[in-house]
């Protein structure tokens, strides 16, 4: 693929600009191949958009005069860093960028955007385009954007210089290479990332929802989803996959209460056998309900349906006993019935943080998987668990 021609900074000052088509240039078409197929074969592996820009920005500084090099991502009305290589601005005004991000409306991102190709300014101090970076140091800049495939905006690669430098036409070819070829995978893990923020703001919009109706303790979701995934790293079970089917799987554990009366879930006083077998199956109306989402992972599943099953086998819904419950759902329930011991109902005061502690750790090995418990004891000691507020 021939990169596309970068474009000049249209704005009458003498900023140096070196687009690769330029008069007598020739674009060296093979000799970036073989770098441009290892980071495409790289890009399509990762799981992540860092994971998939940091090489790219690795071979840009290594095979330029780049002093450092950065993916900004947009993010509403800002672009925010998301992965950088190489040395990097340092200062107040630099930490402040780290923080906040870099306004859409600042001019490289506004150029980049109108010019639709890659920048290369050889000068910060002369070009429009450029204003700000000279403050932080930077005299030579590039810019090249990410698209999606309606043509929107959704980040830039950006390298640069801390000394005067003209960018040369190899430099130009290289990084409008990059840029053009990989700028649609990291579009595509974008996307995808995006996705993936979009569905777990909407599980974990559910799980609040619940919490509500059920007259749960505020806050309960987010504590108990807290508290497991904490438990589950100190366990050694903190692989990105694995936490967020646990994280999703804690929002929705619940969810089967959807089928369950009012009358039931806020009853104050003890249920009858009746109620109580209603009750017991909002587990399996939660599987249910999960599967038809269609996404959830099975660990996910599993804390819906298992949350509620024993040590011991005498639990429910399937009797399940020892290490025959799925882990994610062992983990999970220990810090769900800590939650609810701490946490004040229509049908019983809040326990001391002293008293659920002593009742979780005398139900290992009836309850509660004994290792998950020593797990959970230990993490005790070196922090606080957030208990909510008695009102």
């Amino acid at each position: 693929m021939v990169p596309a021609e970068p474009s000049r900074v249209r704005d009458g000052t003498r900023a140096s600009i070196f687009p690769v088509g330029a008069p007598g240039a020739q674009i060296p078409v093979h000799e970036h191949a073989e770098l441009i197929v290892q980071l495409t074969q790289h890009a399509l592996a990762a799981p992540d958009v860092p994971s998939a820009v940091n090489p790219i920005l690795e071979a840009l500084v290594s095979r330029t005069a780049a002093s450092g090099a950065a993916y900004f991502q947009a993010d509403g009305h800002f672009y925010f860093a998301r992965a950088a290589s190489g040395v990097m601005p340092a200062g107040p005004a630099m930490d402040e960028i780290a923080v906040h991000g870099l306004p859409d409306h600042t001019p490289i991102f506004t150029a980049m955007a109108r010019a639709g190709s890659p920048l290369f300014i050889g000068d910060t101090s002369e070009a429009e385009a450029s204003a700000g970076f000279p403050d932080l140091g930077v005299t030579s800049l590039a810019a090249a954007p990410i698209r999606d495939s309606e043509g929107r905006v959704l980040g830039a690669f950006l390298m640069h210089t801390f000394e005067h430098h003209e960018w040369t036409t190899g430099e130009a070819a290289l990084f409008a290479a990059v840029a053009s070829t990989l700028a649609a995978l990291t579009a595509r893990l974008v996307a995808q990332e995006m996705l993936l923020l979009g569905r777990e703001g909407a599980l974990r919009a559910v799980g609040l929802a619940l919490e509500y109706r059920d007259d749960e303790t505020k806050g309960h979701t987010d504590r108990v989803t807290e508290a497991s995934l904490a438990l589950a790293v100190n366990m050694g079970e903190g692989s990105e996959d694995s936490l967020r089917a646990l994280r999703w799987g804690a929002y929705l554990h619940d969810v089967g209460k959807i089928a369950v009366p009012d009358g039931i879930l806020r009853k104050p006083g003890k249920l009858d056998d009746a109620e109580r077998e209603q009750m017991r199956g909002h587990p399996a109306i939660g599987l249910e309900f999960g599967e038809r989402i269609g996404f959830l992972p099975q660990g996910a599943l599993d804390v819906i349906l298992h949350h509620h099953e024993r040590w011991d086998g005498a639990g429910y819904p399937s009797g399940l006993a020892g290490e025959a419950i799925p882990l994610a759902a062992r983990i999970f329930a220990v810090c769900d019935v800590f939650d609810a011991l701490v946490s004040e109902r229509p049908y019983k005061r809040a326990w001391s943080t002293e008293e659920a502690l002593a009742e979780i750790h005398a139900q290992a090995g009836t309850q509660f998987d004994p290792r998950v418990v020593e797990a959970f004891m230990r993490m005790h000691t070196r922090s606080n668990v957030v208990t909510p507020q008695r009102g």
